[in-house]
């Protein structure tokens, strides 16, 4: 019989669709809610996306999924509620949104060691608490949040679990001297670290129950992935490392790219349509593509990864921060003008849409770093431009790869959402969301005129991960002025301008395992930042007003 290998997990939601992506053991045709989907092949692993049309708006429906007509799932004796698919409404006269956000989460082990030190799951914590909250609601829709952003670092290509390093020895031998070592090598494995990722019981309900939107960030692929041109030469120096980075893109366009987008924009992907037509294997494909897509750097010709989801009055701007970067010796952009000139269409409503109340930016690194560290982020940008060896030495041994380490870009974001922030139909708030700084924080900017939108940073990181001790002395260091405004007069001695705007910190920097909920109504918004307890659950680190 064939078996549900992993999901089901609940992707774009609209008004009267759905999208729900399956792994499966076998070839078969998958359906919910009596849609159908045929599965498609990937190295011997076996996928479907089931889109389900026909919703009502503003419905929250139970559901199961069937495997040649055989329900798979729920899981007998799993214990967990009913997964449900919740549909957005066709007018939202009250504009209410919960959204959920993180980012880097270690999967579970089977060290107690380990676990001990990762401490607990703060995403597997929220997950437990709402599988009692939506047991006891009358109407799970009244509990259930609108949406989970995930903002990078789902899986650790580079930095596995003893459990993993025992299952690769098993299939080769790490110690080849053309190998990758005790990293992930192929999708197969990359497939792997999904699936030990996505399997334990909590997180995998609330995959299935609440709509994820996903990016990536460098453990997706590799530490510091296109953080310069020294980088991705050293990288193309090592044989092993053509297979790993189309294995990487080759896997997130299967496991993560694909549920982001919404199903009109899905299905006129000229890729996707190859794939579903295929009869057998389809890797070679997204190989071909995954390829391509890494050797743009520097040279953009299309791919893009960013993407749009629309909440009722409030948008999601999801922006590739890792893919989209020009390297070379002319530019050095995070993201180039290809995607960059999506994002500044994107970011105000359309003729004949309504106006938007919110704008969220979900960028998996922070656009304002504590000012110390952002002053340092663009001082290494110029000397390791200038050859500098040691800058560019420091720049990947302590991660200066965040927005001020790529000057330009960080000021034409500055610029864009300062022009957002000041228009006409200026939302009430405009806020970054992003995480990989392994801790949280919220940051107010100031533009020298008044905008009518109140601007964020919102950093939440790690779901479940660690931050070396001294680590925290250096980030609350990073906010004090007299340091910073020492680093600024360095800057502007070597030719550095000003940053465009001021920020400062109004809340954090809060350390360890968290998850952050963005709660709106009309046009209030409020910032809840909930840390994981040392004896389960989840303990209440502040809420702050964001309006």
């Amino acid at each position: 019989m064939t078996s549900l290998e992993l999901g089901p997990v609940l992707r774009h939601v609209g008004t009267t669709t759905a999208t729900v992506w399956v792994e499966t053991s076998e070839r078969c045709t998958v359906e919910v809610l009596g849609t159908t989907a045929p599965t498609f092949q990937v190295c011997g692993q076996h996928y479907a996306l089931v889109t389900v049309e026909g919703l009502e708006p503003g419905s929250c429906v139970p559901y199961e999924v069937r495997l040649d007509g055989e329900v798979v799932w729920p899981i007998p004796g799993l214990g967990t509620p009913p997964s449900h698919l919740r549909t957005r409404a066709q007018t939202d006269d009250t504009g209410r949104l919960r959204f959920v956000f993180g980012s880097c989460r270690y999967p579970p082990t089977d060290d107690p060691e380990f676990e001990a030190s990762l401490g607990i799951d703060a995403l597997d914590a929220y997950a437990t608490r709402l599988m009692d909250l939506v047991r006891d609601a009358d109407d799970p829709a009244t509990v259930l949040p609108d949406a989970v952003c995930l903002l990078g670092d789902q899986v650790y290509a580079d930095e596995i679990t003893p459990r993993t390093e025992r299952w690769i020895r098993s299939r080769r031998d790490p110690d080849a001297e053309d190998g990758p070592g005790l990293e992930i090598a192929d999708f197969g494995e990359y497939a792997h670290l999904y699936s030990e990722s996505w399997t334990d019981r909590e997180l995998r309900w609330l995959l299935s129950t609440v709509p994820t939107a996903m990016i990536f960030d460098d453990h997706d692929v590799r530490d510091d992935w296109n953080t310069s041109q020294a980088w991705r030469e050293q990288m193309a120096s090592e044989p092993w490392w053509p297979q790993r980075i189309r294995a990487g893109l080759a896997s997130y366009w299967v496991y993560q790219h694909l549920g982001n987008l919404d199903p009109e924009t899905r299905h006129a992907d000229p890729l996707f349509r190859k794939v579903l037509e295929a009869d057998g294997d389809v890797f070679d494909m997204l190989a071909d593509f995954a390829g391509r897509a890494d050797a743009e750097v520097g040279e953009p010709s299309g791919v893009r990864w960013s993407y749009r989801w629309d909440l009722g009055r409030t948008r999601l701007l999801m922006l590739d921060s890792r893919c989209a970067r020009v390297l070379n010796d002319q530019d050095r952009l995070m993201i180039n003008d290809h995607s960059f000139t999506w994002i500044e269409e994107n970011a105000t409503a359309a003729p004949g849409e309504d106006e938007v109340d919110h704008l969220l930016l979900g960028s998996s690194i922070p656009w304002l770093m504590p000012p110390a560290v952002s002053h340092v982020q663009s001082i290494d940008e110029w000397a390791a431009a200038r050859g500098s060896k040691i800058a560019e030495n420091v720049r990947q041994a302590v991660d200066l790869e965040h927005w001020p380490a790529f000057r330009a870009s960080f000021d034409r974001l500055a610029d864009l959402i300062r022009g957002v922030a000041s228009g006409p139909a200026a939302p009430a708030t405009v806020c970054v969301l992003s995480g990989d700084v392994h801790h949280s924080y919220a940051a107010e900017a100031r533009y020298p005129s008044p905008t009518r939108s109140r601007v964020y940073q919102l950093t939440c990181s790690p779901v479940r991960n660690g931050v070396p001790w001294f680590m925290e002395y250096v980030f609350a260091l990073g906010w004090w002025r007299g340091l910073s405004g020492a680093l600024g007069r360095i800057a502007r001695t070597v030719g550095i301008g000003d940053p465009p705007l001021d920020w400062s910190t109004i809340g954090g920097p809060w350390f360890g395992n968290a998850v952050s909920t963005l709660e709106v109504d009309g046009r209030q918004a409020c910032l809840r930042v909930e840390r994981s307890g040392s004896r389960g659950g989840l303990e209440a680190v502040a809420e702050v007003p964001l309006t």
